[in-house]
């Protein structure tokens, strides 16, 4: 009798298992988000956004070309164009630095290349967010402070 019950019982425990894992593991949503700060007894100051910053997007001239490797074989290309968003002003900045930047940008593409991250669905949101975070982390090494953040305009992948 036990081992006609048996496959019935494992059924329920994996689905009970599978539905209470899927609650705790679902994304807070925009309010819930937004909430969060006075549930927790933070100042209403806190919560106030800053004033924005004066800033300006600076589209760097030329397409970056990042070839994905495997088994050592060009499998595919990516093809991205990237802008930098500056404080106002500093724009010639970005321009009189632009080949530096370019570089290192280009190895932290390449680097995100050879970690997996152009596999797949490369343009999931965490995806693309780990991305601009690596390419700001380069670009700030190279404008400092003048940088507030990498823009991926385009992208596009040809598999070859």
């Amino acid at each position: 009798m036990l081992a006609k019950l048996l496959p019935l019982l494992l059924l329920l425990f994996g689905l009970a298992a599978g539905a209470g894992a899927g609650i705790l593991l679902r994304p807070e949503t925009e309010s819930a988000q937004a909430e969060s700060p006075a549930m927790h007894g933070a100042d209403h100051a806190a919560s106030v956004p800053e004033a924005p910053v004066a800033s300006e997007i600076v589209k760097l001239n030329n397409q970056f070309v990042i070839p994905l490797v495997a088994k050592d074989r060009i499998t595919a290309l990516m093809v991205l164009s990237l802008s930098v968003e500056t404080a106002a002003g500093r724009t010639s900045e970005i321009y009189d630095r632009e080949p530096k930047l370019r570089d290192v940008l280009l190895q932290a593409l390449f680097n995100h290349a050879n970690r997996g991250g152009f596999d797949g669905e490369f343009t999931k949101a965490r995806n693309m967010d780990v991305l601009r975070l690596a390419l700001a982390e380069a670009a700030s090494e190279v404008l400092g402070d003048a940088i507030l953040g990498i823009l991926i305009t385009e992208i596009a992948r040809q598999d070859i």
